[in-house]
């Protein structure tokens, strides 16, 4: 049997099964055996963390299969993208893993030896900063704008570093057991360590509250013609005891508010100087808007 190694951080990023579909898997796996190999990068064990817990726990037999990755930031980015193709994320995972797919992207991207067929950039793009180039693509892979996928980094930055001082609390907090949604996160992202630390302590034990910063911004915030930060987090501002689909209806509400307000503006600047570049920008923003509420239905 190989010498499989465990790496803290790639198996963080699986979401943990409920009590009831982990035992349905041991069930399963006992009776059945293990029929799907687990796979490893370089000895470290990239997909099948809870089947190899239970194979070695019951003494069942696996097979293994091995991926080549240029860097760690390759093999990030594929746990990433295979969990989110695999599971029913919740809003605040799936902006947790686009904030880390974007983070690696960047690292990627800016290493001269690190192209490969997640960062090659070809022809104009070459002109573009890292940072924009990214966030345009990643848009397009998971279908929201730009600005969400900046958003979601700030979002995985506050969820780390909480996760630094607790790592229960960030359990609780992609597990959607805390009170924080991802705007709170996108504003605890910028504090200092100790405020963050703070943050993470009352969470544990409770006592968190939100402060003024922490409130959700009104819908018609942001430049026009972008996505404001009200785009894609309306709902969050609902408490969850209203429903799932109040908090949708809440995030196209905000969605169309968005669109409303900023076309105005657009269609001024169109008669003006009749330039079809910003409409164009524009309809592709709230395109992904729309869309990004759209996947969360079906």
């Amino acid at each position: 049997m190989k010498n499989i190694i465990i790496d803290e951080e790639f198996k963080s990023l699986l979401p943990a099964l409920d009590e009831k579909t982990y035992e349905m898997l041991e069930e399963n796996l006992i009776e059945n055996g293990c029929r799907d190999a687990l796979i490893l990068w370089n000895g470290v064990l990239i997909d099948g963390h809870n089947r190899y817990e239970i194979c070695t726990k019951h003494d069942i037999p696996f097979n293994t299969t091995d991926k080549e990755f240029a860097s760690r930031e390759d093999a990030l980015i594929w746990i990433i993208t295979t969990q989110v193709a695999r599971r029913n994320l919740t809003p605040i995972q799936l902006s947790y893993f686009r904030g880390l797919h974007y983070r690696a992207d960047k690292i990627i991207l800016t290493n001269a030896k690190g192209k490969n067929q997640h960062s090659e950039v070809v022809g104009q793009n070459d002109q573009q900063p890292p940072n924009q180039f990214t966030a345009q693509r990643l848009s397009r892979q998971y279908r929201v704008s730009p600005k969400t996928i900046t958003r979601d980094a700030k979002v995985a930055n506050a969820i780390d570093a909480i996760g630094e001082t607790s790592p229960e609390t960030k359990r609780k907090i992609l597990a959607g057991e805390a009170v924080l949604n991802k705007r709170d996160l996108q504003g605890l992202s910028s504090l200092p360590k100790e405020e963050i630390e703070a943050v993470a302590a009352s969470i544990e034990d409770g006592t968190y509250e939100k402060t003024k910063a922490d409130a959700p911004a009104q819908v018609g915030e942001g430049d026009a013609g972008s996505a404001g930060p009200a785009d894609d987090d309306a709902a969050e501002s609902i408490d969850k005891s209203d429903g799932e689909g109040l908090r949708l209806l809440a995030d196209a509400d905000a969605a169309i508010g968005r669109i409303a307000t900023d076309f105005q503006t657009v269609k001024m600047k169109l008669a003006q100087n009749g330039d079809k570049t910003e409409l164009k920008s524009a309809l592709e923003i709230y395109i992904g808007l729309l869309t990004d509420v759209y996947l969360r239905i079906i």
